[in-house]
Formats: structure tokens, C-alpha cells, sequence
């Protein structure tokens, strides 16, 4: 008997995740397509990294040897969870990379290119400088070709500085900003060869409304539409060339849907734009609710061989904005308000160096809330976060980088917001989720002139289909397509609230004197003011229930009249509907605090309202849904508060209290709160009965008086073990020695129920192929328990394997909570690598113990783990000597 309930406890100890699917994430600008000319490598792995400044680091015979070996995307340093108050590293950094290009790719041309690096920067190949960058939020490419030394060592040296500088865009010095720089090499880099015939890419090419490819529709319908493809094509060699594009258009899935091909003459070191329309029938059009992709490949060939091909992915859409009209997508008025979230990019430890995995993650949280559009605070997303909203259906706004920051001593910045704009255009055009652009530097002052200079850039570079944004108070507002309402209170600022008669003169937006359609940028926050900032929106996690309930109701149906969930829902339809303030919690430059804000925390933990956003959900457009907000435990609230869907809910406490919600909000999914469902002191009366399976709250949703979704909670037991969770969104860790998944550990009871009230702190281990991400300064392992829950971040090799993550609480005995495992592997990377050194893995959390100390562990926690089954009984006699004694005092 004693060793079946030993075998079960070993078991229950850990979970086996079986691994998903790695998403297709464009490289340098497009998708691949196999044994085309273009080869595209990963160059993230085995850069020598210094922090600080090193004289003469860009030559080649500068001694490295003693600097550490990181992989990119890199941000300089670890930082803690609390990172704000610019206590982050800024000034110079250091990079050198040694490689080798293989030797079927020495004869190609070589192209660079850089996803972003923060601040300024200067890049050398072997001792001679090539390119100098200014802006940490766009690519640029730099041109190796006939510089590259073949079959021998090669070292790129880059020179990153994240110091504060007005000369270009943010340009606001990070102590005063509300976000963090953060710096480093914090996006991938990537090496393309190319035949001498071959695609371009739009930014190097610096052509208006050219270079690579652009795509348009005309004429779409539901029957038909034309695609409209410009290919910019450049001929490298001495001499005119005749070539053949072949366009081939394919479903999702692979399976081909129209192949056509036209003939082109390319003039020697030319290059030449060839416009092409393909017609297609009954096409499966794009929408947040369907997002249907095509595939584009263009080939470029000449007598049967081929010299090069890129492959575009096509959501097939048409979006107009008619005024008073509001939103029409297709040809057909949207249905429902847009409403969605901002996103800064940071993360927990790793700032803004967020692999292509963790972008991915983040886009599908924000989607499984309910949210249909997403805007860039305050600069362009990484390239892999913008592949996802096209593939899972979330509409963009992109902004260029800025905030409230002009220099009028140097007329480079001006210079340089004007090429962000274009880069940033050019970068992004052919993304059907994008639905604004965002082109002027937030709540800034300007030359009079600059407004309608944005504006125009915007539509010189996407001459179709295109449509600006601006706030309303905005000088030159009058330029921009579309037009923001501010949430706040300003003698400016004008944004929709609940409409009653003692709010609609001085707070409702004048929908009568403005014709263009109107959205809300940032909404539901409310500090006391611009020092403390104190407001009912900042709610951390770890605070527990009530705040996280104040900050959920704050969102849903504010008191005062800040813009709310329900005020933007009883809007007209000129107003698109608006994007909450913010997605996750973050850090910052002029505060102390992190921004807690967020619908989750910086590891993207939910709180309550996450919860509440996914009731924002039509039931004929998503599942059902319903959650409980309350742990049932000594110190939860009274009132019981359940997010639905559904347009009733049903509340049974202790299987005998039924109450029902049926709400008249104008939220798709209001809160139910339920007044005084909840007391604590009936737990205990049911547990003296004997009767703890009557302990418990059931939530039902109902639609037409139909159960349709239903949900239980129990009260958290005694804390019996650890357990551990692999929160990668059905998104395997990639073995490229860059990518990064979270594991979360809860101290949970026998039933698997999260214990919120406990404070352990959680002891992380691994084996295989993976590293805790700690450097022992911020931390990381062990970490402390909030409110149930301890993440850590786990980094892959760049070798595929299997990977066991063991955690344990400070402190084993033999009543403590028994320690959890987990088991996962990971996956191959769909890009090949290229390095000639890799980092040494020796950060935290590697069990480094000899053989013999590994067996006497493995004893003692054996013997442990008997000791917890029998100390089981022993509680029992306890229990039943606690419950004799009470009764005796009760007879006498």
C-alpha cells in the first residue's frame, strides 16, 4: 500500500509536455523557399561581448579571448523584475563575432542584416569600418560582398552605445522617458546570400513607393480579386540580362492556385521594377476573425536555373474608413468596436532582447483575450510579432519611434524621423494587420510644417490603401486620415464616457463637429499625478484578490469618468473603439515603479482582468467562457465577482445558494458581482460536517436559458507539492541557443489547486539541454512565491534534446511541499546556424554535484517522500484526536 501512494506522489511530481509546432517567422524581410539561390543563415550564435569601452576593438588583432560568449538577441545585461528608474546599464558596448562562411556561399553576394540595435552603432568587418546606424527600433543591412576572407577566419566587430542622445529618435534622455531603451543587439541578425541577380530589399534599396516587392488589390470582392505585385529586381553583372519572374500563388497550405510568368531585360548594374497582376477567384478573404493567408513566391530564373526567390504571405483584405460610418472591412461594416491593447516588448530579466518565440507568445496572449487590435508603443515590433497578428488575426497600429520629445538645435533629428517613417513603412507594408499608421512623435510639439510632412511620407511611400492617425489636440491633426480621442482630462483632450446627460456637454467627444472616424489610443489609466503615480489601474499580481478586483472593475465600469469598456461600447460607429493602456506591466525610465497596469505581469502571468477582457468576446465569435475571481480563502471578499460571456450567469455556493446575473451593460461581457456569496466561516462549518466536497462555487453561463459553459472552485488545501507548467502556448523551445521559454512552478495541494497564500521560495534545477537564465544578481533562483505562482526562464542550446526542470521548495522535510519535475525537449531550428564559437554554459541553476552526491540526494529524498505518505496517517490520528477533543468539550 505504502509504496503504490509513493508511486502515484513520484507521478503526480511532474508533467510530460509533448512539444508543438514552431511558427514560421520571416527572416530579413521574407519567408524562404527552398533551393532558390537565396540562402538565409541565423548569425545569433558566438558573439564576444563587452560592456564598456575597448580601445582599438574593431581590429582584428584585438585580443578577445578573456570577453564572455553570448547569442543574440542580447540586452546587455540580466535586470531584475523591478528594473525602473533607469537602473539599467546605458553607454558603450562591445560585440565581435569570428566565423567562417561556408564554402558554397563564398562566390555569393552578402548581406548583413541587423533586426535592430539600440541606439548608435558602427559595424567593421575585419578591421574596416562599413556602416554607421543611428535609431534602435529598425533594420538595416550592411553589404559584405568581395570583403569576406574565403576559407578563413572572419571577425565583425560592432560597436552599440544606448547612452542618451537628442540627435535622433526617441531622442528624450531615458530618465525622463516612460518607457526603457534598454540596448544591445536585442533583435536577431541574420547573413543572406544572393546570386548577382536578385530580389531587393526595400530600405537598402531607398526607393519611394519601390525596392523588394509591394502588393496591392484591386477590385476586391467576395467573387474576385487582382493582386497587384511590384518585384524591384537588381542585375549586379556587367551586361544586360534577360530573366523570367514566375509568380506562384498558394493556399495556405501549400497547394498551388495560379502559376503565371512574364519575361523582363535588366540593364548591366541596373536594377528595374517589374509590375505584374494575378487574378484570383472566390479568394478567402482576411479578417481578424478569419486571418486566411496565401503564399507569394516570386522566382526569378534565366534558361531553367534559378537565381533567386522570396516568399510573401497575402491577407487578401480591404479596410476603408467612412466617417460617421465607422470601419468597413471587405466592403461590409465591421461589426462590433476594435478593442484591443498597447504593447511595450520588454520582458521579465530579459528586457527588450525577447526571442522570436516569446514575440509569438505574446501576440497569442493578447489574442486568446479577446483582442483584435494591438498598437506599438511607442516604435515599431519586432519583425516575428507582426508575422503573428497576420497569422492570428490582430490588426496594428505602428507608430514611429517618439515621445513628447523635439530638438530644435539639430536638424538631424528631424532628418531621421523622416527616414524611420520610411523604413518603417517599407518594412511593414505588405502586413495585412496593419490597419493605421501612426506617423507623427507622440503627444509632442512640432514646427508647424511637420504634421502634414508625416502625413505625406506615409502616402508617398503606400500610395494605396493607406490611412494616418493623429491626436485630435495635435497640431496639424487636420492633415491625418483618422484621429484619436486622449483618455484623460486635458483642456485639449476630448474621449468618449458613459453617456448621461450630466456628462455629455463637458465630457462626450463632439461627434457632430468631426466627420473622420475617431479611435482611442490609450485608455484606463488614472494616477493622482505625474509624480506618484498612484491610480486604480496599477494593480500588481502578486497584491492579491482585492486589487486585482479594483483593477478589473476599474477597466470594466469605472466610478469616474475615465473612459471604460462600457463607454467606448456605447459609442456610434464613427468611433472604432480604443486599445487599453496597457498589455503587460513593464518597466520605465522616469519612475521607480514598473508600469502594473497590465492584464498580466512582466513573465505574462493573467490577473483577474485578463479575465475580464476575455468576456469582450462575442459567443457566435469565440467559446463560451467563465471564470470565478475569488480563491475562497480566509481573506477573500464577500461579494463574488464572475466574468462570462454569456448574457447570464448562475452562481451556486456550497451546492445550496443559487443567485443569477443577467446584465444590462453595454459590455459584450460585463462582471457579475454577487453580494455577500462568500464567508469563510461555512468552510469550516462543512469540513467540521464532514462534508468538504460541499465546499466549492459552481459559475454557470447561460444563453437562451441553456447552460453553456460551467466552472468549479474548491478552497486551496494544505500545500502538498510542487507543481510545474510549461507556459509556452503550444510553442516549442527552439534549439538555436537564443530561445527562451518560461516554466512556472505553484505550490499547489494534493488536488493540484494553487495555493495563493504561501510564501516559499522555489529552487530551480535542470539538466540537458537548456540554462536557468540567472547571473545571480537579479534574483532569479530561487525565487519567491506571488500569490502561488514562481516563474524561470529557460534559455535552449543550440543542440535539439531533452530538458528536466526540478524545483524545489527552500527548506525539504518531510511535511513540506514534495518537489515537482518536468520533462521537455526541444525542437530543431528551421533556420540553419552559422558560428565559429558558442557561449560556455555555466549560468545558475546547473547541477553541478559529483555522481556520488547526486545517489545520496536521490536516498534522502526517497526516504522524504516515505516519511510525507506516513506522516499523512500521522496527520489523520491528529485530525481525529482534534475532532474527539472538541467533542468532549462539547458534551461537557
Amino acid at each position: 500500500m505504502r509504496s503504490n501512494c509513493l508511486f502515484y506522489l513520484l507521478v503526480s511530481c511532474f508533467q510530460l509536455t509533448v512539444s508543438g509546432q514552431v511558427p514560421e517567422y520571416s527572416a530579413a524581410g521574407f519567408f524562404s523557399v527552398p533551393e532558390s539561390g537565396r540562402e538565409v543563415m541565423d548569425f545569433n550564435i558566438g558573439w564576444r561581448f563587452f560592456k564598456g569601452e575597448a580601445s582599438q576593438a574593431e581590429r582584428n588583432d584585438f585580443d578577445d579571448s578573456n570577453w564572455p560568449i553570448v547569442n543574440t538577441p542580447h540586452g546587455l545585461e540580466l535586470i531584475p523584475t523591478q528594473a525602473s528608474g533607469s537602473s539599467n546599464y546605458q553607454g558603450e558596448a562591445w560585440y565581435r563575432k569570428h566565423f567562417s562562411v561556408p564554402r558554397h556561399l563564398e562566390q555569393k553576394r552578402q548581406i548583413l542584416y541587423f533586426e535592430a540595435v539600440m541606439g548608435k552603432c558602427k559595424v567593421w568587418l575585419n578591421g574596416e569600418l562599413l556602416y554607421t546606424h543611428f535609431g534602435g527600433y529598425l533594420p538595416f543591412s550592411v553589404d559584405l560582398t568581395g570583403k569576406i576572407k574565403n576559407g578563413r577566419e572572419n571577425i565583425i566587430g560592432v560597436w552599440a552605445d544606448n547612452s542618451d542622445d537628442p540627435s535622433f529618435p526617441p531622442g528624450k534622455p531615458q530618465a525622463h522617458l516612460d518607457f526603457n531603451y534598454f540596448g544591445g543587439i536585442y533583435r536577431d541578425v541574420w547573413l543572406v546570400t544572393t546570386n548577382d541577380i536578385y530580389i531587393t530589399d526595400a530600405n537598402q534599396s531607398n526607393q519611394i513607393a519601390g525596392g523588394g516587392l509591394l502588393i496591392h488589390y484591386n477590385d476586391l470582392s467576395s467573387e474576385q480579386v487582382k493582386i497587384v505585385v511590384q518585384a524591384e529586381v537588381a542585375n549586379d553583372r556587367h551586361s544586360d540580362q534577360e530573366i523570367q519572374l514566375t509568380y506562384l500563388l498558394k493556399t495556405k497550405e501549400g497547394e498551388l492556385v495560379s502559376e503565371t510568368a512574364a519575361q523582363a531585360i535588366l540593364e548591366a548594374n541596373q536594377s528595374k521594377t517589374v509590375e505584374h497582376t494575378i487574378e484570383l477567384q472566390k479568394p478567402m478573404l482576411w479578417s481578424p476573425k478569419s486571418p486566411y493567408l496565401y503564399q507569394l513566391e516570386v522566382q526569378i530564373s534565366q534558361n531553367d536555373q534559378p537565381l533567386d526567390a522570396v516568399r510573401q504571405k497575402l491577407g487578401i483584405r480591404k479596410i476603408e474608413f467612412k466617417g460617421k460610418e465607422g470601419f468597413f472591412l471587405n466592403n461590409e461594416a465591421y461589426q462590433g468596436k476594435l478593442m484591443g491593447v498597447n504593447r511595450h516588448q520588454d520582458f521579465a530579466y530579459l528586457g527588450n532582447a525577447l526571442p522570436n518565440t516569446g514575440q509569438w507568445r505574446d501576440a497569442i496572449i493578447l489574442k486568446e483575450a479577446g483582442c483584435e487590435i494591438v498598437r506599438a508603443a511607442h516604435y515599431p515590433a519586432d519583425p516575428a510579432f507582426m508575422d503573428a497578428c497576420d497569422e492570428l488575426g490582430l490588426f496594428f497600429i505602428v507608430a514611429t519611434p517618439g515621445w513628447q520629445f523635439w530638438n530644435n538645435n539639430d536638424p538631424s533629428f528631424e532628418t531621421l524621423v523622416y527616414e524611420d517613417i520610411r523604413n518603417m513603412v517599407r518594412r511593414d507594408r505588405n502586413h495585412p494587420s496593419v490597419l493605421m499608421w501612426e506617423p507623427i512623435l507622440n503627444e509632442t510639439y512640432y514646427p508647424d510644417d511637420f504634421a502634414k510632412n508625416t502625413h505625406d511620407l506615409v502616402h508617398q511611400e503606400l500610395p494605396f490603401g493607406t490611412y494616418t492617425v493623429c491626436d485630435y489636440a495635435a497640431k496639424g491633426q487636420e492633415h491625418f486620415d483618422l484621429i484619436y480621442s486622449h483618455p484623460y482630462r486635458d483642456d485639449f483632450y476630448n474621449y468618449p464616457v458613459p453617456n448621461t446627460e450630466a456628462n455629455r456637454k463637458e465630457w462626450q467627444f463632439d461627434y457632430d463637429k468631426e466627420n473622420r472616424s475617431v479611435f482611442t489610443r490609450e485608455w484606463g489609466d488614472s494616477v493622482d499625478d505625474w509624480s506618484s503615480h498612484n491610480s486604480p489601474s496599477r494593480a500588481a499580481r502578486n497584491w492579491g484578490e482585492n486589487a486585482q478586483l479594483i483593477q478589473a472593475n476599474h477597466y470594466a465600469k469605472p466610478s469616474f469618468v475615465y473612459t471604460s469598456l462600457e463607454s467606448l461600447q456605447d459609442t456610434p460607429p464613427q468611433h472604432l473603439g480604443g486599445a487599453l493602456w496597457h498589455a503587460f506591466d513593464h518597466q520605465r525610465g522616469y519612475h521607480p515603479d514598473p508600469f502594473y497596469g497590465g492584464l498580466t505581469d512582466v513573465f505574462r502571468r493573467p490577473k483577474y482582468s485578463y479575465n475580464l477582457f476575455k468576456t469582450q468576446q462575442r459567443i457566435e465569435d469565440s467559446e463560451p467562457m467563465i471564470y470565478i475571481a475569488n480563491e475562497m480563502t480566509p481573506f477573500s471578499p464577500a461579494d463574488v465577482t464572475v466574468f462570462s460571456n454569456c448574457e447570464e450567469i448562475r452562481l451556486i455556493v456550497f451546492e445550496k445558494d443559487s443567485m443569477t446575473y443577467k446584465s444590462q451593460s453595454k459590455m459584450l461581457g460585463p462582471m457579475a458581482v454577487f453580494k455577500n456569496a462568500f464567508d469563510f466561516i461555512e468552510i469550516k462549518s462543512l469540513y467540521r460536517q464532514d462534508l468538504p466536497l460541499q465546499a466549492n462555487m459552481v459559475a454557470e453561463g447561460l444563453v437562451n436559458g441553456k447552460v453553456v459553459v460551467r466552472t468549479q472552485k474548491f478552497p486551496a488545501l494544505r500545500p502538498s507539492f510542487v507543481q510545474l507548467e510549461l507556459a509556452n502556448k503550444g510553442i516549442p523551445l527552439v534549439a538555436n541557443g537564443s530561445d527562451v521559454v518560461t516554466v512556472i512552478a505553484s505550490v499547489v495541494d494534493q488536488n493540484g489547486r494553487v495555493k495563493r497564500l504561501n510564501n516559499d521560495y522555489i529552487r530551480f534545477e535542470i539538466e540537458g539541454e537548456g540554462e536557468i537564465i540567472d547571473d545571480g544578481t537579479i534574483m532569479a533562483n530561487p525565487v519567491k512565491t506571488e500569490w502561488g505562482t514562481a516563474p524561470v526562464l529557460i534559455r535552449s542550446s543550440n543542440k535539439v534534446g531533452k530538458i528536466v526542470v526540478k524545483a524545489y521548495v527552500l527548506g525539504e522535510g518531510s511535511n513540506r511541499p514534495q518537489h515537482g519535475e518536468l520533462i521537455f525537449w526541444s525542437e530543431s531550428s528551421p533556420i540553419a546556424l552559422l558560428y565559429g564559437e558558442e557561449p560556455t554554459r555555466e549560468l545558475s541553476g546547473v547541477d553541478k554535484t559529483t555522481k556520488e552526491d547526486k545517489r545520496k540526494q536521490q536516498l534522502n529524498r526517497k526516504i522524504l517522500e516515505l516519511e510525507h505518505e506516513l506522516n499523512k496517517l500521522k496527520l489523520k490520528e491528529i485530525e481525529k484526536q482534534q475532532e474527539d477533543f472538541e467533542g468532549g468539550n462539547k458534551k461537557n
